[in-house]
């Protein structure tokens, strides 16, 4: 357009163009190309800062996604951590209840995977309170004279979730 709009000033500058009409021709055709070139750099222009808008916000948002990013790492090697961690936790932990478990009379230790298995991973709870600690419900006072008359070495069991049954000092007896 701009090359068109050269050629045509030339011609009228050189003064080769003699005819009235086509000097009026030209005229407007130069305005034309004046007005259409006005209209497109605006055009462009409207274009660039679109673009460069667009430009920030992909800036801004490789920058969040940065940050999201380094927040996930993070979740990870703390998760990570934590897994190690209750990983050893558990070795040591099977160690010691393999010791334990070396130490209970096998028909109770029998019983007690039986009940743990039945039981959600849980065989025995605590007696707290005249309170079983698996379902958390307290002893009625027949089962409370009951664990009262029970030997120590006796293995008592929960009338309502069928748990064994561990006193200790706190069992309220």
């Amino acid at each position: 357009m701009r090359q068109r709009a050269t050629r045509d000033q030339q011609r009228l500058d050189s003064g080769t163009v003699t005819s009235p009409k086509d000097l009026e021709s030209i005229q407007r055709e130069i305005v034309s190309l004046a007005k259409r070139q006005g209209d497109l750099e605006d055009v462009v222009l409207e274009v660039m800062e679109r673009r460069e808008s667009a430009q920030e916000r992909v800036a801004e948002l490789t920058d969040r996604v940065a940050a999201v990013q380094a927040k996930a790492d993070d979740a990870t090697a703390r998760r990570d951590a934590a897994t190690s961690e209750i990983d050893g936790e558990t070795t040591t932990i099977t160690k010691e209840r393999e010791l334990v478990a070396a130490s209970v009379p096998a028909d109770l230790l029998k019983l007690y995977d039986k009940l743990r298995a039945q039981q959600g991973g849980v065989g025995a709870a605590r007696l707290y309170q005249r309170r079983c600690e698996g379902c958390r419900l307290e002893l009625n006072i027949t089962e409370v004279n009951d664990v009262k008359a029970a030997s120590r070495d006796t293995v008592l069991r929960c009338e309502n979730c069928h748990r064994i049954l561990v006193r200790t000092a706190d069992s309220g007896l």
